[in-house]
């Protein structure tokens, strides 16, 4: 990610609709890993500058930002998060090390997306989990996927044969995004740049309610624009 577009991230993530409800889904898979144990360490790759990281630490996580970014690495460390500048495909860390691993709107950034998820696994205990959000569907293509750096959109096809081939066990993938996604498809055939930016007090307070709504209504199976997987790395033999 350009560091324009870190310092964007940074200044919008805290009231921005999009980042707002993706904190809030991390929230709620980290209150159901609650049930099966205490909280662990955890990785949060390609944090930027660790607005999920900070709910990890808020949930009682013992967080650790990796990013691949100099930048992304100050400011999150300016928020009091410990973080390592890394390469997402070749981390400095040891096997077996978390018993979380995030990577929200990572791999799409990553021509050998694979070496990443074979990170992404090998970090992981026996038994931990992955959370990954990616955007979907190269029909949604355009210049905000340019502007931020992406190599690719991925399908539900894709995505699965990417983890489960590097050694992850897939329990759950849904849409997110779902209801906006004919707002996004048509806004992005004319779109100039990346669609992250400030918005109007009423027109965010809209999209956020749009977007929550999706928690309650049976639309996840249908096409997005961004999939969600939690996954782990299966125990020792």
């Amino acid at each position: 990610m350009e560091a324009t577009e870190i310092r964007r991230t940074v200044e919008l993530e805290d009231h921005h609709w999009w980042y707002r409800e993706r904190r809030a889904i991390l929230a709620r898979e980290l209150r159901r890993l609650r049930r099966y144990g205490p909280p662990g360490r955890a990785l949060d790759i390609g944090a930027a500058g660790g607005g999920n990281t900070r709910v990890l630490v808020r949930h009682g996580w013992d967080a650790l930002v990796a990013d691949y970014s100099e930048l992304a690495v100050e400011l999150a460390r300016e928020r009091g998060l410990r973080a390592i500048h890394a390469d997402a495909r070749e981390l400095p860390l040891p096997d077996d090390a978390f018993d979380l691993v995030c990577a929200f709107d990572v791999l799409e950034h990553i021509e050998e997306d694979d070496r990443a998820a074979a990170e992404i696994t090998r970090v992981l205990r026996p038994g931990g989990t992955a959370l990954i959000t990616v955007p979907c569907d190269m029909a949604l293509w355009s210049a905000h996927d340019v502007a931020s750096g992406h190599v690719r959109r991925y399908t539900r096809t894709t995505l699965r044969a990417l983890l489960s081939g590097q050694g992850l066990v897939l329990d759950r993938m849904w849409s997110w995004n779902v209801l906006l996604r004919p707002v996004v498809a048509r806004h992005r055939k004319s779109s100039s740049g990346s669609d992250v930016m400030e918005l109007p007090y009423l027109v965010n307070l809209g999209l956020m309610g749009v977007i929550t709504a999706e928690r309650y209504l049976p639309v996840r199976s249908l096409p997005g624009v961004s999939l969600i997987v939690r996954a782990h790395r299966p125990a020792h033999g």
